[in-house]
C-alpha cells in the first residue's frame, strides 16, 4: 500500500512488515501515530494467520499418522521405542541382582554335588556248596590235612594253591571245581572265603591257576605247581620230597 502527494509519500509492506514515510516533518509527526496503530494491526494479523496455516498443515500429518492401522511398521516401531525406554530401568535393577545371586547359588549346589558320590553296587558273590571229594590219607596218598601242615601256607591264595596241588596230584583231577576247593577248606578246619574271588584274583595276578571248561572251574598251572612243590617250606624246614608216585611225574 502506497500513496504520494507533492508534500508526503508513504508505503506499508504488510507481508515484510515494512512502514516508510516521507514528507514534511509536520506532515510525518501528525501521522505516526495512525500509522503506527494500523501496523500493529497488521502484524497482529499476519501473525495471527501464519498460526493458522501452520496449524492447517500440522492437521493432516496427525489425521494421517491416527488413520494408520496399528500394526503398520509407523506404529510398531514407536510402541517398540516406548517399551524399551520403559524396560531399560527394569533391566538395569535386575542385571546386578542376578550377577550377585548367580554366584551364591553356584557355591550352594557344589556341596550337594560333592556330598553324592556315585555309588556302585557291589554284585554278590554266587553261593557255592561244597562237593564232597575224598581227601583221607590212603597207602597210595597222604590225606589232605598232612599235607596242608607240611606246606603251611600263609594266605587264602597260597591254601588254595596248595588244595589245587592236591587235587590234581594225589587225586588224579584234570579240572579242579571251586566246590571241592570248599570241601578242602572243611577239612582243615579253616574259615572259607569267597573262592570265586579267590580264583580270580590268583589267576590274574599270581598266575598258580587258570580258568577251566566249567564257570566255577580251575586247572593249576606250571608256576602253580612249582610253587607249591619247592616253595612252600615243610614243617621240618626241608623240602618236600615227591611221593614215590609223583616221582615221574
Amino acid at each position: 500500500m502506497s500513496s504520494g502527494n507533492p508534500e508526503a509519500r508513504f508505503t506499508i509492506n504488510v507481508k515484510e512488515g515494512i512502514v516508510e514515510l516521507e514528507g514534511k516533518e509536520s506532515f510525518v509527526d501528525k501521522h505516526l501515530e495512525k500509522f503506527e496503530e494500523i501496523f500493529k494491526a497488521a502484524v497482529r494479523e499476519a501473525i495471527s494467520n501464519n498460526i493458522n496455516a501452520v496449524a492447517l498443515k500440522a492437521q493432516p500429518a496427525a489425521a494421517q499418522a491416527m488413520a494408520l492401522p496399528n500394526n503398520h511398521p509407523h506404529h510398531q516401531h514407536q510402541q517398540q521405542q516406548q517399551q524399551e525406554m520403559m524396560m531399560a530401568p527394569l533391566q538395569q535393577q535386575q542385571e546386578p541382582a542376578a550377577a550377585i545371586t548367580s554366584p551364591s547359588n553356584a557355591v550352594a549346589r557344589a556341596p550337594e554335588q560333592q556330598q553324592k558320590p556315585r555309588q556302585q553296587t557291589p554284585r554278590p558273590s554266587p553261593t557255592l556248596p561244597p562237593i564232597p571229594v575224598d581227601l583221607k590219607a590212603n597207602a597210595e596218598k597222604p590225606g589232605l590235612r598232612e599235607f596242608y601242615a607240611e606246606k603251611k601256607p600263609a594266605n587264602h591264595y597260597e591254601k588254595t594253591a596248595v588244595f589245587a596241588y592236591y587235587l590234581t596230584k594225589f587225586n588224579k583231577e584234570q579240572e579242579v571245581r571251586y566246590g571241592e576247593i570248599l570241601s578242602c577248606y572243611e577239612e582243615v578246619d579253616e574259615k572259607k572265603p569267597s573262592v570265586v574271588d579267590i580264583v580270580k584274583n590268583s589267576v590274574r595276578y599270581k598266575g598258580w591257576l587258570e580258568h577251566g571248561s566249567d564257570k566255577f572251574s580251575c586247572r593249576l598251572t606250571i608256576s602253580g605247581e612249582n610253587f607249591v612243590k619247592f616253595d612252600l617250606p615243610a614243617a621240618n624246614g626241608k623240602k618236600e620230597s615227591p611221593p614215590s608216585s609223583l616221582a615221574s611225574a
